[in-house]
């Protein structure tokens, strides 16, 4: 016998039978009591059932216990499942709340990156041009539209000719454009490490598409009033895709922002580096 009272047989071990003589005692009990509010012969009935659910249960248990046997089931052991490691971050470990991300990429990344995806802009514009219009001065004159009131009132035939003042106002609205959403890419792509391509590539251009179709009649409704949107949105998805790929190539830099304000500007004061460092030197 073990040490719970139970004796083991082999591969078997001997544990108290199953027995259902309880609840036939207890309901012949209930109908005992339910015969007094309904009919005598219900507590009859009930008195009846009742001694034979005690007669029963008795016998299991007197003189000596009922027992059955129960096949031993080898139990497999698993080992511990290891637990995934919590990277602490090297700012957090300097007592300083972290804000994420930590990494970025230079701002000068995104410069960059918006540049060349200006360009490659560009000549899906000039092949528009070419293909719909024969004319590469076409989406360049409807570009710089936007800053000129002479070219907005511009006729079909005379958006199809050249002309220096929307060629360099054409330039700098699309520079300018591009490099301000290069450095939004810049600062944005860290945000999202698994996907930036799918951002800067697919999201994003829906998301500022969507800006401009709501807004182009107020920035520019000579573009609006001429704009092909198939070609539009092709243009914004190479430019997202180029701009993504040149600055998701650059390298990530930390942050400075577990550092005091005085020294992120520039400034040098003495006494504002770290205390235990000074410490340890002996200075």
């Amino acid at each position: 016998m073990n040490l719970n009272g139970q004796e083991k047989e082999g591969d078997s071990i001997q544990v108290p039978a199953p027995t259902g003589w309880p609840l036939v005692a207890a309901f012949g009990l209930t109908m005992v009591f339910a015969g007094l509010l309904t009919h005598v012969m219900v507590s009859a009935l009930g008195a009846v059932t009742l001694c034979m659910g005690l007669a029963g249960w008795f016998r299991q248990v007197l003189p000596h216990e009922v027992h059955e046997s129960v096949a031993l089931e080898v139990e497999e052991l698993f080992g511990p499942v290891p637990r995934p490691k919590v990277r602490h971050l090297q700012i957090g470990e300097l007592g300083h709340r972290a804000r994420l991300p930590v990494e970025i990429y230079p701002y000068s990344a995104g410069v960059r990156g918006g540049l060349v995806g200006g360009a490659a802009m560009a000549v899906l514009a000039v092949l528009y041009g070419l293909l719909g219009h024969k004319s590469i001065w076409y989406p360049v004159n409807l570009l710089a539209a936007a800053g000129s009131a002479r070219i907005s009132s511009m006729s079909y035939e005379q958006l199809l000719a050249f002309d220096g003042t929307g060629l360099l106002l054409a330039f700098l609205i699309h520079a300018a454009g591009s490099a301000l959403v290069g450095l939004l890419y810049g600062v944005t792509l860290p945000m999202f490490p698994r996907r930036p391509i799918l951002l800067g590539g697919v999201l994003a251009p829906v998301f500022w598409s969507g800006i401009l179709y709501a807004g182009l009649g107020v920035i520019n409704p000579t573009l609006q009033a001429r704009i092909d949107w198939k070609w539009f949105m092709a243009s914004q998805f190479a430019f997202g895709l180029v701009a993504g790929f040149v600055v998701t190539r650059h390298e990530k830099i930390y942050t400075m922002q577990h550092l005091p304000f005085a020294v992120r500007a520039g400034i040098e004061a003495p006494g504002i580096g770290n205390e235990e460092d000074e410490g340890g030197s002996g200075v």
